[in-house]
């Protein structure tokens, strides 16, 4: 399986937080390949710069390949499909996410159920 990983579960599996589930963790072990969004990173930037994470940004970025993920860009193909989703949820972060997974395609593992309305291949952190 392919996994895309939300900025949560992502933040969440390098904190070695216990919000994230040990089936989620096991998920994400056995999945054939990993992505992290370069939007999560500048996600987690704009959080590190307005103080509402303690955190080293170059750190972060680095634990992308450090836990043998694989980056994602975002590419024109991903902005552009960002037109053909319903605006059922606001956040530019989650959007270019939702568009990516549709895109590629990965399952997006997420904790936010008001993203399942996009796709079958969001799937919630349990």
């Amino acid at each position: 399986m392919r996994l895309l990983l939300d900025t949560h579960i992502f933040l969440w599996w390098v904190t070695d937080n216990r919000k994230l589930s040990k089936a989620v963790r096991s998920r994400i072990v056995e999945a054939t390949e990993v992505y992290v969004s370069s939007s999560s990173i500048w996600e987690l930037a704009i959080k590190v710069k307005l103080k509402k994470l303690d955190a080293d940004i170059n750190q972060l970025a680095e634990e992308i390949s450090n836990n043998g993920f694989s980056e994602l860009p975002i590419t024109a193909r991903h902005a552009a499909y960002i037109y053909h989703l319903p605006l059922i949820h606001r956040d530019p972060f989650d959007r270019i996410m939702i568009a990516q997974a549709i895109c590629e395609p990965l399952t997006f593992i997420t904790c936010d159920s008001l993203l399942q309305k996009y796709s079958e291949l969001v799937e919630l952190a349990d």
